[in-house]
């Protein structure tokens, strides 16, 4: 037996969903697993305060279809730029798909240029909290393979 975790069946990848290392909220982690799980997908919820190394072992280890890390306190855009580079460092997880979304400063909304900057440093998405972000967020979910509901 490898020691090493197969690779999961198409369509049986799991979306990880994580808190940033300084955001201790949790509701909308649960709401977030309750929308992908919705949608038909499999969650591997890492809960608040993620710290870098615990959410790379983790995605190492369950090869997921997408990662999602998400914001409340309003330093989203700070901790997730140390996030995705940190992420993206690894060879095994340069091509994951990653999106941030939610409260991502705290004077309000991301501007372009944070939005692009957290794009180039390695996320394929960025969500705000408003209600088109989450539509967005919705539509992006609908191009994702997905598990059969029952």
């Amino acid at each position: 037996m490898s020691p090493f975790p197969t690779a999961p069946a198409p369509g049986d990848q799991p979306v990880l969903v994580a808190g940033g290392i300084s955001d201790s909220h949790t509701w909308n982690l649960v709401y977030l697993q309750l929308l992908l799980e919705e949608h038909g997908h499999r969650v591997v919820n890492l809960g608040p305060c993620v710290p870098e190394d615990l959410l790379i072992a983790e995605a190492l280890a369950h090869r997921p279809a997408l990662i999602v890390i998400s914001s409340v306190n309003g330093h989203g855009y700070h901790d997730g730029m140390r996030t995705v580079t940190r992420l993206r460092e690894q060879p095994g997880l340069a091509g994951v798909p990653a999106v941030i979304g939610g409260k991502l400063g705290i004077a309000g909304p991301c501007g372009g240029d944070e939005v692009a900057a957290l794009r180039a440093a390695g996320y394929d998405a960025v969500f705000d909290d408003s209600a088109e972000g989450v539509a967005a967020f919705r539509r992006m979910l609908d191009t994702l393979p997905q598990r059969a509901l029952v």
